[in-house]
């Protein structure tokens, strides 16, 4: 019995668009720490090529549409923040697609569904994920650590882990709640959340990150492409 795969996940989707998306990372724990530090070198090469600092958060929504200044020379305006974004986006994917020690995967949901009935949906979505996660690890007789971003405010994500049936379950302890802005690991995840949600959400907003998934993350993709749940 072993623990096979540590996952980091995070989610991603629109209410007005109808759309659940969760996107992860995973690594096998025995090159957890060359993968960090294939994480850590990018950061490096972020300040050195765009003046990104290695603390900076990067929240995939806010710096790939020129929301918040990222980069301690970039211009005044919104339009430079994107242009700079979006080559930030596309080095880090590049970087995730190059690492021998990291695999993605992401699974989405359409849905009608408003207010609290979206929300409780999403989380229905979340568990259907760990329960396919749960039943590859019980065939395998292994073991994975989830971990995501959050506070542990909401308890939507420890009461589907808690719903998994403690004889069979294979998914150790509660979701590990990473604080993404001291999370280089939640920030990729969150990356490859926002990756497969314009790759799915295809609206002339985003054409810059349709082929996004395809280009860089689909051959990493441990179901060969975004799952519909």
């Amino acid at each position: 019995m072993t623990i096979s795969r540590m996952i980091y996940v995070d989610d991603s989707g629109s209410v007005d668009q109808g759309l659940i998306v969760y996107g992860w990372l995973e690594v096998s724990p025995e090159r957890w720490r060359y993968a960090l530090r294939t994480i850590l070198e990018l950061r490096k090469e972020l300040y050195r090529d765009h003046k990104v600092p290695p603390a900076t958060e990067l929240h995939a929504t806010k710096f790939v549409n020129g929301r918040n200044r990222i980069a301690t020379t970039a211009g005044d305006g919104p339009a430079e923040w994107k242009t700079l974004g979006r080559a930030v986006a596309e080095q880090c994917l590049q970087v995730l697609a190059d690492s021998p020690d990291i695999k993605v995967g992401a699974v989405w949901r359409g849905t009608n569904a408003t207010g609290r009935a979206y929300y409780e949906e999403r989380g229905e979505v979340y568990r259907e994920l760990i329960n396919g996660w749960n039943d590859d690890h019980r065939a395998d007789d292994s073991y994975v650590f989830v971990s995501m971003d959050g506070n542990g405010s909401d308890p939507t994500y420890f009461d589907a882990h808690r719903s998994l049936p403690l004889d069979t379950r294979h998914i150790i302890e509660d979701p590990m709640m990473h604080d993404s802005g001291r999370s280089q690991w939640v920030q990729m995840a969150d990356l490859v959340a926002y990756t497969a949600y314009a790759h799915l959400n295809r609206h002339q907003g985003n054409r810059f990150g349709w082929s996004w998934y395809e280009d860089y993350l689909r051959p990493k993709d441990v179901n060969g492409g975004p799952k519909r749940l």
